[in-house]
C-alpha cells in the first residue's frame, strides 16, 4: 500500500512518524516550501521536511498543489491512501479522488466546532473546557467531510496554545493509530457533520492580538493564554507595543488582588488603568474585574517575568494601557 502524508508543522510530525513506525509504506511527504524565519530571516524546512528527510522519504514541496503539474505528479505517484495533518493547503477535487482508500485529515478540533486553520488558538480564546482531535474523509469544504473517529481531552487552567498544540499532536497520532487498521478493513461507519453546529476558525489576525481592555478579565486570560507562545497578545505602552505572555487566571483563590486604587483619581478608573505593580504582577482594571499580568515583553526587549521587569522599571498606577501616556 502506497501512502502519502501531507503536513508542515510540528503538529504533524507524531503522525508521520507513527506511520513509519507502524510499518506503513509512505513513499512521498508533501509539505510547505522552505520559508525565511527569525529576524535574520534564515530559509528554514518545515518540520515535517526534517523528519522526512531523517527517514530518507522524497519530500515535494508544492507552493500550490492546485497546479496541474503538481497534481499529476501525485497521479504517478498512485497512492491508495493520503493522510494529511495540518498541511495548510485545501486538497483540489482531483487529488481528493486519487487514492481508493480516500484522503483523510488529523483536525485539532472536535468537529464541526472550530474548522479552519487555527482551530486550538480559538478553543482556547473562547474559553472552551473541552477540546480533541477528529479524523474525518476529506471533501471539497474546509473541514467538512464525514467523521470517521473522534477523542477528547480537557483544556486545564495551565494549559496554552503551545501546550495545546503538543499534547493534541501526540493525540492525534495515537487516534490515527488506533482508526487506520478498521479504515483499510472497510470496517468504518462515518458520520456527516451538523452544519447547525459549524464554527469557523480562521487564522489569526494583527487586530485578533490587540488586547480590549473593556472585556472582562477572564475573556482577556484566556485571549492571553490562547496567543501564546505564538503570536502573543498585546497592547500598548507609551505608544510602543508590548507583548503580553502570561497573566493570573482571575478566578483563581490564590490570585493576588489590590484593593488600593491611592493616586488614581475616581472611584472607578477605566479599563486599561494600571492599579499598582509588583513582583506579584501588573494588575489593571478590565471591564470586569482586573487582571494581574505576570510576564511581559516591551517593546525591544525580551519577554520577562514582571517579577524581574519591576527590579528595573516602574509603572506608576494611574498609566493606562492602550494609549500614549
Amino acid at each position: 500500500m502506497n501512502i502519502i502524508f501531507m503536513g508542515t508543522p510540528d503538529f504533524a510530525v507524531p503522525s508521520l512518524r507513527l506511520l513509519l513506525e507502524e510499518g506503513y509504506n509512505v513513499t512521498t511527504v508533501v509539505t510547505q516550501p522552505d520559508r525565511p524565519k527569525g529576524r535574520k530571516r534564515v530559509l528554514t524546512p518545515p518540520p515535517v521536511k526534517v523528519e522526512a528527510e531523517k527517514h530518507g522519504i522524497p519530500v515535494f514541496q508544492p507552493e500550490k498543489l492546485r497546479q496541474a503539474d503538481s497534481v499529476e505528479l501525485l497521479r504517478q505517484l498512485k497512492p491508495d491512501l493520503i493522510v494529511t495533518a495540518a498541511y495548510g493547503q485545501i486538497l483540489p477535487k482531483a487529488v481528493l479522488e486519487l487514492p481508493q482508500y480516500g484522503c483523510i485529515n488529523i483536525h485539532a478540533s472536535l468537529l464541526p466546532k472550530y474548522r479552519g486553520g487555527a482551530p486550538i488558538h480559538h478553543a482556547v480564546i473562547r474559553g472552551e473546557a473541552v477540546t480533541g482531535v477528529t479524523i474525518m474523509y476529506m471533501a471539497v469544504g474546509l473541514d467538512t467531510g464525514d467523521m470517521i473517529s473522534k477523542v477528547e481531552l480537557p483544556i486545564e487552567d495551565t494549559d496554552t496554545t503551545g501546550s495545546l498544540f503538543e499534547k493534541l499532536s501526540i493525540a492525534g497520532a495515537d487516534l490515527l493509530r488506533r482508526t487506520l487498521p478498521d479504515l483499510l478493513a472497510g470496517r468504518i461507519q462515518a458520520a456527516p457533520q451538523n452544519e447547525a453546529d459549524a464554527i469557523y476558525s480562521p487564522n489569526i489576525r494583527r487586530e485578533d492580538e490587540l488586547i480590549d481592555w473593556s472585556r472582562s478579565a477572564f475573556e482577556l486570560w484566556n485571549q492571553v493564554r490562547g496567543l501564546n507562545p505564538f503570536p502573543g497578545a498585546y497592547t500598548l505602552w507609551n505608544g510602543e507595543v508590548m507583548k503580553v505572555w502570561a497573566s493570573a487566571n482571575p478566578k483563581s483563590s490564590s490570585e493576588p488582588r489590590s484593593r488600593s486604587f491611592s493616586g488614581i483619581s475616581g472611584d472607578a478608573p477605566a479599563p486599561g488603568t494600571v492599579l499598582g505593580s509588583s513582583e506579584q504582577g501588573i494588575e489593571v482594571m478590565t471591564g470586569e474585574g482586573s487582571l494581574w499580568l505576570t510576564e511581559i515583553q516591551p517593546s525591544g526587549k525580551k519577554a520577562m517575568p514582571v517579577s524581574e521587569f519591576v527590579r528595573g522599571v516602574q509603572i506608576p498606577a494611574g498609566t493606562v494601557f492602550g494609549h500614549s501616556n
